[in-house]
Parts: structure tokens; C-alpha cells; sequence
């Protein structure tokens, strides 16, 4: 084990290091309890985990694929064999249920290095060019290859809502393509991510390949963007820390990728299957405790479903188990934190305010300890309110009344955001007509599920690029092209 009898060690070049600036507490939301002490880096050790990164992405980088995705399939065996102690300490961070801990949480995670060891072409032949004579050579036939190449060091910074799931869709697919990787996870619940770090050093990756550093203080992140030996940030969280960050990269003409904000929406037509619905649209309340910014949290109704969609879904909160998530009867579990319960509640008394209805929830839930806010259903919302523009990332839906077909588009695309929206009709044309129309980086139809090789990303203030599937070996890989007469 690499925690110290103090607290967890960082991971720098290969080594587990004290960390400069102390440990922190880590809370459980649920329990309020201590689960561990994270390790506070100093700028210095960022770094200098940079720097280990630099060193050794030479090597790795020349690794065959085949020897690095077998790196990557040992990892997914280790995640997958220490399922349950790494679901606990994940649910102990975050504050999921034992089965999104399980399944969501760690599950994906071990699919996802499962996903990345599987080797896939970096090569494509281009169609030979027929050129005539001039100025640049003689007339000749030339032939092309296009090659996926690394982009170099990728620095990792991971949302605080799966410590699994989300380092290993960046850690995964950068590592296959051959970069090297600094990891800067949240600072509410880096422990998990320091378990992941070992397994992959049990799974063989040589030292300086992954790195981890974590803190609270902001120079952590700062110095894991800024640091010249850096070639390109992955970030997951909200779209103001990404745009600060964004701008770190255009001065350095650091390539990114980033995942930002979203306020679904939910799109929902007379003639759609209502349980569908409201089967769909109540993964918010209860999923992650709606800290998920993929949830369908401002609905659009069409009117001649509208008091009907809003009282279904009314039920659906009233039948929701709201508690401790070690139990297995429990579907919604407590926040991050108790500032953050603080800024959901204060967006359902900003919804009072703005003329919008509590029809369920809307109050503290009556538990001795942790950081719970209630599933809470708010309708006669209108598109202007900021409780149906701004993002919530909390159990909270707003539910808004639309007439036709045209009206529905405008008010979904409305927004400063386009991560992913939703579609509900029986009328599959029309479902496709719509979807192909809303301005967002992925629509479902009659489902919230996910298709894992389709491309994930978003339009607008919901960030820039796309990975998942192959789009994450594109997203980080540079593609380089040779040249050669025929």
C-alpha cells in the first residue's frame, strides 16, 4: 500500500512521494466521517511530475501498440479484481450508491482500459494525386499515408463526480495512442484515482508514464496547465475553470480537449411513451444525485402531455429513497459537499422566486448527517429563468410548457449550452428531424442510454472536441502526413 501512516503519497516519475505541502481531509458526504488524507503538491512537484512525464514519453511513445494495449488489459484485469474495495472508497468519496459505485463507477472504468487495449489502425492510404509538371517538380503520380501520431504529454484533470469512470476515458485511450500522462484529480475525491495509478503500475507501465498529483490550492492545476513541458489538457468541469484554462492553452499553442457544462434538453411530444419519459428524464433526480452533466434537467413539454408528464414525474420523486447509499434500498445518495447542497437549495428558493412551482421536494430531507438535497421537480418554469439556463448539478428538473414543433427547437437551442439533448416521440421521422436540428454535441431519441463508440463531446459553452470509441485516440493523437512519388 502507498499511503504513508500520515496519508496518501503522491505518484511522480514512478515514485511514491510525501507530498511538500501536507494532506487534507477527505469527507464522506454521507457520514461527514474523514475517509482519508489526500496529498497536497507543491507547484514544484507538479513540476516535476511534468518533467517525468517529458522523460519518459520517448520510450513509451516507441512501444508497439500491441505492448502498450497489453499494459492496458492487465490494468482493466486489476480494476476489475478489486471491484468491490475500489467501489467502497469511491462510494466513500462521492457519495454514489454501492450499485453506481460498482457498475458506473469502477465497472466502466475497467471496460474503458478493456476498451483502449484493443490495437486499431494509425494508418490510412490516401488515393494517389496525379500531378502535372511546375514550379514544385516534375509531372508524376504522388502517394500519401496519413498516420495518427501522440501528441506528447497530456496533462489529466478529472471531474469530481466519477473519480473512475472519467480519469480512465482520458488516462486510456492518451496512453494507447503512446503520451504520457500527468493526472490532476478533483480535489474532493482524489483517493480512488491513486488506486487506479497503482494499478497501472502493477500492470507494468514504466515509470514517469502516468503521474498523479492532487490539492486544493488552484497553483496545483495552474502549474499542470502552464508547465512547458505539457502538450495538451484534457479537462472535464465547469465551463468557467475550462475557459480559464482554454486560455493557458491559446498562449501556449497547447492542444485541448474539454468537456464542459450542460443543461439538457428534454424534448417531449404529445405522442410520446410517457413511462419512457419519465423513466428517462428521472435518472436527474437520482443518478449521481443529478451532479451529471449529461442529465436531462430542463424538460419541454408539449401541452397536451404537460400536466400529465409533470405529475407522473411528481410521483416518480415522491417514490425515490433518499439516504445513506451504503443501503441497498437507497436511489438517491447525499451531494459532494456541504457548499454545494448550500448552491442547489439556493437555486430552488432563486425558482420560488422567479414564479416557478415546487411540485415535489423543494426541502432539506429530515437526516441527522451528510450533505443531502431533495429531488426536486419545478414547473411552470419559463426558458428565461436561470434555473432553466444555468447549470444546477443537482437533482432538479424544470419543466416548460411548449405548443408546436418549431417552438420546441428554439427554446432547447436556447442556451449556452449543447452538451447532450433528448428526444421523446412515437413518430420516429419527426424524432430525427428534430434531433438532427438541435444544437448539441449528441441527441438521444426515447432513450438516455449511450452508445460507447459514438463520438461524446458538446457544441457552444459545452466544450471543444470529442472522444469516446476511436473519436478519443483521434482526440489525442496529432495525424501527420507522408508524401512520396509514385
Amino acid at each position: 500500500m502507498n499511503p504513508s501512516s500520515d496519508g496518501q503519497r503522491l505518484f511522480i516519475g514512478g515514485t511514491w512521494t510525501e507530498p511538500d505541502d501536507g494532506h487534507y481531509e477527505v469527507v464522506d458526504p454521507a457520514t461527514e466521517e474523514t475517509v482519508g488524507w489526500a496529498p497536497e503538491a507543491s507547484r514544484d512537484q507538479v513540476r516535476a511530475a511534468c518533467a517525468a512525464a517529458r522523460e519518459a514519453f520517448g520510450p513509451w511513445s516507441r512501444r508497439t501498440p500491441e505492448e502498450r494495449a497489453a499494459v492496458l488489459g492487465r490494468a482493466a484485469d486489476i480494476i476489475r479484481g478489486h471491484l468491490v474495495p475500489y467501489a467502497d472508497l469511491a462510494r466513500a468519496e462521492t457519495g454514489a450508491t454501492t450499485g453506481t459505485a460498482r457498475g458506473m463507477q469502477v465497472g466502466v472504468a475497467a471496460a474503458r482500459f478493456r476498451r483502449y487495449a484493443r490495437v486499431e489502425p494509425a494508418e490510412w492510404p490516401i488515393a494517389p494525386q496525379i500531378n502535372e509538371a511546375g514550379p514544385m517538380g516534375r509531372a508524376g503520380v504522388m502517394g500519401a499515408l496519413a498516420i495518427r501520431q501522440p501528441v506528447g504529454v497530456v496533462t489529466c484533470i478529472t471531474s469530481y463526480n466519477n473519480p473512475w469512470a472519467n480519469p480512465a476515458g482520458k488516462v486510456a485511450p492518451a496512453l494507447a495512442m503512446g503520451n504520457t500522462v500527468v493526472v490532476k484529480p478533483a480535489p474532493q475525491d482524489p483517493l480512488s484515482v491513486y488506486r487506479m495509478a497503482e494499478a497501472l503500475e502493477a500492470a507494468g507501465v514504466p515509470p514517469g508514464v502516468v503521474n498523479v498529483v492532487s490539492g486544493r490550492a488552484v497553483g496545483v492545476g495552474e502549474a499542470a496547465v502552464d508547465s512547458p513541458d505539457v502538450d495538451m489538457v484534457s479537462f472535464t468541469g465547469s465551463t468557467a475553470v475550462g475557459q480559464r484554462i482554454a486560455e493557458v492553452c491559446g498562449r501556449g499553442m497547447k492542444r485541448q480537449l474539454m468537456e464542459l457544462g450542460g443543461k439538457g434538453a428534454a424534448v417531449v411530444f404529445d405522442d410520446a411513451d410517457l413511462a419512457s419519459a419519465v423513466a428517462g428524464i428521472g435518472t436527474t433526480f437520482s443518478f449521481y444525485s443529478g451532479q451529471i452533466c449529461t442529465a436531462p434537467t430542463r424538460v419541454l413539454a408539449q401541452r397536451g402531455v404537460y400536466e400529465q408528464l409533470v405529475g407522473q414525474l411528481a410521483r416518480y420523486v415522491d417514490r425515490l429513497k433518499v439516504g445513506d447509499p451504503r443501503e441497498p434500498e437507497t436511489v438517491v445518495g447525499p451531494v459532494i459537499s456541504a457548499a454545494h447542497r448550500d448552491r442547489v437549495e439556493a437555486y430552488v428558493e432563486l425558482a420560488r422566486k422567479e414564479g416557478a412551482t415546487v411540485v415535489a421536494g423543494g426541502e432539506r430531507p429530515a437526516l441527522d448527517r451528510g450533505f443531502y438535497a431533495a429531488p426536486t421537480l419545478l414547473a411552470d418554469c419559463t426558458n428565461d429563468m436561470r434555473v432553466a439556463r444555468e447549470e444546477i448539478f443537482g437533482p432538479v428538473v424544470s419543466v416548460i410548457p411548449f405548443d408546436e414543433e418549431e417552438e420546441a427547437v428554439v427554446l432547447a437551442n436556447d442556451s449556452d449550452y449543447g452538451l447532450i439533448d433528448y428526444v421523446w416521440s412515437a413518430d420516429v421521422a419527426k424524432a430525427f428531424r428534430v434531433a438532427r436540428r438541435l444544437r448539441a454535441g449528441g441527441v438521444g431519441i426515447n432513450t438516455v442510454g449511450r452508445n460507447m463508440e459514438a463520438p461524446f463531446g458538446g457544441f457552444k459553452k459545452s466544450g471543444v472536441g470529442r472522444d469516446v470509441g476511436s473519436y478519443a485516440l483521434h482526440a489525442y493523437g496529432e495525424v501527420q502526413a507522408i508524401v512520396w512519388p509514385g
